[in-house]
């Protein structure tokens, strides 16, 4: 495993954005492990964060785009600093934006926020997680009715390597679907294998109880391809 993604999880871990127990995710599964990057709540960490989004976005896509687009509301922060940490990294000017809710009708009117789309733009979409693909759904229509753009594919955090609407992965419906790559800083294969048996400040993060509700956990909602 590439040291920034170990570093990733050690993040996740110490900003209480990733945490083991009983959860419902917004597809209404039940699950042992909740990402939840609400968490992440000051400077530094969004700094953080931005730097570890910019590195997966480099690696998967190159440079070669221009809006990085967060959907309203935990995608609004996650696209300014990623956005932040390409210039800063990279070098390279890209522009962000993000939906609102509600269509405004004064002032900056419309409903994104921060850049518009102008034809040609070529945008990469930038989430938290994706469980079972219905958030990019929701997202994508938005983007499109902007005008003539090209989505170039879809970051997320944390892979979390469950069933979509197919046999196949969320991430992996989605790439098949829409026609895009897509990308994640780690997946859920990765936390395991760094975090399972293995003592980090002080305790296990996922020990054996952990890791068989986990493993249960795949064997119901995990890819069937």
């Amino acid at each position: 495993m590439e040291a920034y993604k170990e570093e990733f999880i050690h993040f996740m871990v110490d900003s209480g954005v990733l945490v083991f127990g009983d959860f419902v995710t917004k597809s209404g599964r039940k699950t042992p492990f909740f990402i939840n990057t609400g968490n992440y709540r000051t400077g530094s960490q969004l700094k953080k964060l931005g730097g570890f989004y910019a590195r997966a976005i480099h690696d998967a896509f190159g440079l070669d785009f221009d809006v990085l687009f967060g959907p309203a509301y935990k995608g609004i922060p996650l696209s300014v600093a990623a956005a932040v940490a390409i210039s800063d990294e990279y070098g390279k000017d890209v522009r962000y934006s993000s939906n609102r809710k509600e269509v405004k009708d004064h002032g900056d009117t419309g409903i994104l926020l921060g850049s518009k789309f102008g034809d040609g733009d070529r945008v990469v979409i930038i989430e938290d997680v994706t469980t079972a693909g219905t958030s990019i759904r929701e997202t994508l229509p938005i983007i499109r009715a902007q005008g003539d753009v090209t989505v170039c594919g879809l970051v997320v955090s944390v892979d979390r390597m469950e069933r979509g609407q197919g046999p196949k992965s969320a991430l992996e419906d989605i790439g098949s679907e829409y026609g895009f790559r897509t990308a994640a800083i780690v997946t859920m294969k990765e936390v395991v294998e760094c975090l399972y048996g293995r003592e980090y400040n002080g305790r296990v993060v996922i020990d054996d109880g952990i890791k068989a509700a986990i493993d249960d956990y795949y064997r119901e909602y995990g890819p069937r391809s």
